[in-house]
C-alpha cells in the first residue's frame, strides 16, 4: 500500500477540490484509521469501495477499443484489497503509451470504416475525424489527445471534478449517488452522457457497461434528481447574488447557501433575508438596536443592563417587558437559523413517533357536497406514522385538505420539544457565564419561542413537502410503468377488424380496416333504439364482404348494451359462417384524438365521428402506432394524474413512449411520421425531413443513407441509427425493379444522367442493402459483427435464421462470453447485443412477449356477480394499493394490494417488479359485491 500512497501523494493538486472534504465524510462514515493498513481495508472495503470510488475514479486499463469510463468488476469482485489502490496508477504519459503498444495493429485492421458500405466520395474521411462516430474503433491518437473525447474515460474524474454551472458545496455525482442508490461512477458516467445529449433508449441500450446494466426507468429516476440538483445549484446562485447587491450577505450565510440541498433547505436558510413588508419580529428587534443585547446575553452575561435600553417614547422599547420581548425575538431567531440546531432537531424526530392526522373539516361538514365527503371517509378520521403512510394515502389527504374536506396536521410528540428545549439551554447554547435568574428565564423561553413559532412550523412544511413529492415521483412512475405496459401489449397482426365506437342516440359508429391499417368501410348503425334486428343484417353482410371475424369495441357510453348486442348475436350463430369474436378496448383518448390536426390530417374525408372508431379497431391491430398519436395524460392509466407536477408527468410519459417506440424499432420505409418523432434523437422537424426525403428519393436503402437527410448530424444518426429498421424483402425488391428499369447500361451513367443538381444523391445502384440494418445492432458495431460473423463462419444474408444460431452456440459455449469478446476487443454487453441481433428470427418483435387482448364470445353482468365465482380478466390499471381488472361487467374490480403475492405471479414472464401491469390477464375469484358502492373486490388466483 505504501506505493500507491506516494502515487495518491502525487495526484493531490488535481484532486485539490474534492479530495479534503469527501475523505472526511468518508472516515466519518468507516471510521478508519488514517494509516490504512490492509486488515482495516478489508474490514472497510464494501463502504470504503463506493466513497473511494469518488475521491478519484479508477481508469479502467484499456482492455477493449469501446472505451468504457469505468468497470466496476475489479472492485466488485475483488477479493485483493490491492484493487482498490489502482486509483491513479495509470500515470498520463504511460497511458498514451500503453495505448499505443497495445492497439498499435488493432489500427491497421481496423483502418477501415466501420460502416459495411461501399466507401462513397469524402464522406468516411469525414466521419474518421467526428468525435461521435470514433465509438468503436480503437481510439486513435488524434481523439486520445483530444481535449474532451467522448466514451472515454475522462482521466481524472474525481480530481477535475464533473465541472457543473454552478459550484456547490457539495460535490453533484456524491449527491446524486446518495439520493437515487446508483454506485458514485454509474452516475458520474450518466452526468457525462447525459450532457453529450445522449437519450436514454440510446444510454440503455448501447452503454450497458458504462452504466452497470441499468434499467430505462432508472436513468430517468437518476435524470429528473440531476435536474432538481441543478435546479436547487441555480436558484441559490441567483439567490447569493440578489443578497449581495442589498449588501445583505456575510460569510457564514454564503457558506449556508452553497450547503442547501434542496428547495426546502434553501427557502429556509434564505427565508429572513427575503425583503418583505414589515420584516420578522427579529428584524424589527434588530432596528431597535437589541441586538448587542441579545449577543451578550450569550458571551458575556455579566455586563448585560437591559434598562439601559429603555427607551420611554419609542414603540418596542418603552418599558423592560417589550425590551425582554424584543431580545427574545432576536434570540429566537438565532437559534432557529442555526445549522446545528437544525441537525438535531431533525435526528431526534427520525427517533421518535411523528403521525399525520386528517379529520374532516368542520366548515365541510355544514356546507359540503355529501356525495365528496363520502369520498374521503376513510380519512374523516385518519393517523399514520409518516414514515409508514402510504403514497396513495399521502395524495389523497392531500386533495381532500384542497378541496376543504379535511384539515391535516403532523403531529410531533412534546417529548422531541421537551429534550430539544434543554438541549439548547444546557448544551449548544449555554451561556459562557453565570446567568441570573431573569436571563435565565429569557432563554429558556426564547427557545421555547423559537421550537414553536419558527422550528415546528418549519419541521411540518419539510415532513409535509418530503412525502408529497416522494408520492407524486412514485404516482409519475407508476403512471409511466402502466403506460409502457399498455404501449407494449401484443399487436393483433394480419386479421381485418372491425372497430365500434358504441353510442345510443348518434348510433354505433363502424370501421373496418384491413391487416394492414386501411380502411375498408365506414358506417353508422343503431343497434339501441328498436333497429336492432334490421341492423344485424347489415352487420352480417359486411362482416361476410370483408371477411372480418374480430369485432373491437370501445368501453366508453352503451359499451355494455353494444357488447350484449354482439354477444347474443354470437351466441345465436348469427355470423355464420363466421366463427366471430369481440373484445373490449378502452377508448379513452379517442373522441380528442378525432378532432385533433394529426387525425384530420390522416383521414381528411371522415367524419370526427367515424374517426373515432376507426382508432379504436387500430388500438387492436398496433397498440403502439395508435396510442402514440394521443396525449398519453388523456390514456388515464394513473392514481391522481391531475394532482402531480404537470410538467415532471408529461416529460416521464413522452420519454417513455420514446423508450417504447425506439425499443420496438420502427420500419423506416413504411411508419408513419408520428411515430418516426418518438424515436430516440429525432423530433418533429427531422421525422419531417426523412418523411419528405423518402417521398422524394424512394425508400431508404440502408441505415447510412439517413446520413443524406437534412436536419441528422452525426450525434442525431448515433442516437437513432440503431432503432430504425431496413425490411430486407422490401428493398431487394425495389432494387431488382430499379435495376431492371434502368438498363444494365445505365446503371453507371446515372449519377451523371441526373445532372449536377442530383449527383449528392447516392442513386440505389451505389447503395447496397446491408442485411444488418435490419437488426438491433448498431452502426458503430457493425466492424465487430462482422468480425465476429467471419469468426463463428456465418454470413450476413442468414441472420435470423435457425444454422446462424447453432453457429453462434458452437462459438460461445467453447470460448464462453467473456472469452470471445476479449478476442473480438470488445465488450461483453456489446457481444451480448451482436448475438441477439443475428440471432432473432426475421420481423422479431418485443412485444410478442406481452399479453393480447382477450377475446369473448358471451357476457356476464354486475347483478350476476357471486362471491367465490372465479373469471378471467385484464388488468386495466395498477396503483400501489392494489389491481384494477376488467371482468367484464362494465365496472372493474379491485384485487387489493395484500392478496398479490410472489407465489401467483407467473414466474415466466419477466418482471420489473412485484405488481401486475396494463393487460396482463388474470384469474380471479370474487370476494365481494358491495352493489350501492359499484365495487367488487377480487382475488388473484393467479397470473394467466
Amino acid at each position: 500500500t505504501s506505493e500507491s500512497e506516494e502515487e495518491e501523494e502525487e495526484w493531490e493538486p488535481k484532486s485539490k477540490i474534492a479530495r479534503p472534504r469527501l475523505l472526511k465524510k468518508t472516515e466519518a462514515k468507516t471510521k478508519k484509521a488514517p494509516p490504512r493498513s490492509t486488515g482495516a481495508r478489508k474490514m472497510v472495503k464494501k463502504v470504503a469501495i463506493k466513497e473511494e470510488m469518488d475521491v478519484s475514479l479508477p481508469i479502467a486499463p484499456v482492455e477493449d477499443n469501446k472505451m468504457q469510463l469505468l468497470k466496476p468488476k475489479e472492485e466488485d469482485v475483488g477479493t485483493k484489497p490491492k484493487s482498490l489502490n489502482r486509483k491513479p496508477e495509470v500515470p498520463k504519459k504511460m497511458e498514451i503509451n500503453s495505448f499505443q503498444g497495445k492497439n498499435e495493429n488493432s489500427f491497421e485492421r481496423d483502418e477501415k470504416p466501420s460502416t459495411s458500405v461501399p466507401v462513397m466520395g469524402n464522406q468516411v474521411k469525414q466521419e474518421k475525424c467526428e468525435e461521435e462516430f470514433a465509438f468503436d474503433e480503437p481510439p486513435s491518437k488524434k481523439i486520445k489527445l483530444n481535449t474532451c473525447p467522448e466514451g472515454k474515460p475522462v482521466k481524472s474524474l474525481g480530481g477535475k471534478k464533473i465541472k457543473e454551472e454552478f459550484e456547490m458545496n457539495w460535490d453533484i455525482v456524491q449527491a446524486l449517488s446518495e439520493i437515487t442508490n446508483v454506485e458514485p461512477w454509474v452516475c458520474a458516467n450518466l452526468i457525462r452522457l447525459f450532457q453529450e445529449e445522449n437519450t436514454i433508449p440510446f444510454i440503455a441500450r448501447y452503454r450497458k457497461e458504462l452504466i452497470n446494466n441499468l434499467e430505462a426507468d432508472a436513468l430517468r429516476e437518476v435524470q429528473q434528481t440531476l435536474e432538481e440538483l441543478r435546479t436547487v445549484a441555480k436558484k441559490t446562485h441567483t439567490t447569493i447574488q440578489k443578497l449581495k447587491k442589498e449588501g445583505k450577505l456575510s460569510s457564514g450565510l454564503l457558506k449556508g447557501l452553497l450547503n442547501c440541498r434542496t428547495l426546502e433547505e434553501l427557502d429556509h436558510v434564505s427565508a429572513p433575508y427575503k425583503t418583505g413588508s414589515k420584516g420578522t419580529k427579529a428584524q424589527r428587534a434588530k432596528q431597535l438596536g437589541l441586538e448587542p443585547a441579545a449577543l451578550s446575553l450569550l458571551q458575556n452575561p455579566g455586563e448585560l443592563n437591559l434598562f439601559s435600553y429603555i427607551r420611554p417614547n419609542t414603540k418596542g422599547l418603552a418599558n423592560i417587558q417589550e425590551v425582554e420581548a424584543g431580545v427574545q425575538h432576536i434570540l429566537a431567531d438565532i437559534f432557529a437559523k442555526d445549522k446545528d440546531t437544525l441537525d438535531f432537531i431533525r435526528k431526534l424526530c427520525q427517533q421518535r413517533y411523528i403521525s399525520i392526522q386528517s379529520t374532516l373539516a368542520k366548515v365541510s361538514s355544514k356546507n359540503g357536497n355529501e356525495k365528496d365527503i363520502d369520498k374521503f371517509q376513510l380519512y374523516h378520521e385518519f393517523s399514520c406514522n409518516i414514515r409508514n403512510i402510504q403514497h396513495h394515502q399521502i395524495l389523497a389527504i392531500n386533495r381532500g385538505e384542497n378541496l376543504k374536506i379535511l384539515t391535516v396536521k403532523v403531529n410531533i410528540p412534546d417529548g422531541v420539544k421537551n429534550e430539544f428545549c434543554w438541549w439548547c439551554v444546557n448544551e449548544r447554547w449555554r451561556p459562557k457565564q453565570f446567568l441570573k435568574p431573569d436571563f435565565m428565564r429569557i432563554l429558556r423561553s426564547s427557545v421555547e419561542d423559537a421550537y414553536k413559532r419558527l422550528i415546528y412550523p418549519l419541521l411540518c412544511r419539510e415532513f409535509r413537502s418530503k412525502m408529497t413529492s416522494d408520492a407524486e415521483k412514485e404516482s409519475v412512475m407508476m403512471f409511466g410503468r402502466n403506460l409502457r405496459q399498455l404501449l407494449l401489449t401484443s399487436p393483433v397482426r394480419g386479421r381485418a377488424l372491425m372497430g365500434v365506437d358504441p353510442g345510443y342516440k348518434h348510433g354505433c359508429k363502424l370501421a373496418i380496416i384491413s391487416p394492414t391499417s386501411q380502411i375498408l368501410h365506414t358506417d353508422v348503425v343503431y343497434l339501441h333504439s328498436g333497429q336492432g334486428f334490421r341492423e344485424a343484417e347489415k352487420i352480417k353482410r359486411l362482416l361476410l364482404q370483408h371477411s372480418c371475424s374480430t369485432i373491437v369495441i370501445g368501453n366508453g357510453t352503451a359499451c355494455r348494451e353494444t357488447e350484449a348486442y354482439f354477444a347474443d348475436l354470437i351466441m345465436k350463430k348469427y355470423f355464420a359462417p363466421l366463427d366471430v369474436v369481440y373484445c373490449i378496448v378502452s377508448e379513452a383518448g379517442a373522441s380528442i384524438y378525432s378532432v385533433s390536426p394529426e387525425a384530420s390530417k390522416e383521414m381528411p374525408d371522415l367524419d370526427p365521428n367515424l374517426r373515432s372508431a376507426v382508432s379504436i379497431a387500430r388500438r387492436v391491430q398496433d397498440p403502439l402506432a395508435e396510442l402514440v398519436k394521443i396525449e398519453p395524460k388523456h390514456i388515464g392509466v394513473g392514481m391522481y394524474q391531475h394532482d402531480v407536477s404537470q410538467t415532471l408527468l408529461k416529460a416521464t410519459l413522452d420519454s417513455v413512449v420514446e423508450e417504447c417506440v425506439s425499443f420496438v424499432g420502427v420500419d423506416i420505409n413504411i411508419c408513419s411520421e408520428i411515430l418516426l418523432r418518438h424515436i430516440a434523437g429525432l423530433n418533429t422537424n427531422r421525422a419531417k425531413n426523412i418523411i419528405e426525403w423518402r417521398e422524394k428519393n424512394g425508400p431508404f436503402i440502408n441505415r447510412e443513407q439517413l446520413k443524406e437527410v437534412k436536419g441528422l448530424g452525426p450525434k442525431t444518426f448515433q442516437q437513432c441509427a440503431g432503432f430504425i429498421r431496413f425490411n430486407q424483402e422490401y428493398i431487394k425488391t425495389f432494387c431488382s425493379n430499379k435495376k431492371n428499369e434502368l438498363g444494365s447500361g445505365a446503371l453507371l451513367t446515372k449519377a451523371g444522367v441526373l445532372g449536377k443538381k442530383k449527383s449528392k444523391l447516392t442513386p440505389c445502384a451505389l447503395q447496397r442493402p446491408n442485411p444488418l440494418d435490419q437488426t438491433c445492432i448498431h452502426p458503430e458495431s457493425y466492424n465487430i459483427a462482422m468480425r465476429f460473423l467471419s469468426l463463428i463462419g456465418g454470413n450476413a444474408n442468414d441472420i435470423g435464421k435457425s444454422d446462424m444460431q447453432q453457429k453462434v452456440n458452437v462459438v460461445i459455449q467453447k470460448e464462453g462470453l467473456e472469452g470471445t469478446a476479449k478476442r473480438l476487443n470488445t465488450t461483453v454487453h456489446t457481444l451480448q447485443l451482436i448475438i441477439d441481433g443475428l440471432t432473432q428470427p426475421e420481423g422479431y418483435d418485443i412485444r410478442t412477449d406481452f399479453d393480447k387482448p382477450d377475446f369473448k364470445r358471451s357476457i356476464v353482468c354486475f347483478e350476476d356477480l357471486r362471491v367465490g365465482a372465479v373469471l378471467t380478466g385484464k388488468v386495466e390499471n395498477a396503483t400501489p394499493f392494489g389491481v384494477f381488472v376488467d371482468i367484464g361487467v362494465g365496472k372493474a374490480g379491485l384485487i387489493p394490494v395484500r392478496n398479490i403475492t410472489e407465489a401467483k405471479l407467473s414466474k415466466v414472464k419477466k418482471r420489473r417488479s412485484l405488481g401486475l401491469g396494463p393487460g396482463e390477464r388474470v384469474e380471479v375469484k370474487v370476494l365481494n359485491v358491495d352493489i350501492p358502492r359499484l365495487r367488487i373486490t377480487l382475488d388473484l388466483i393467479r397470473v394467466l
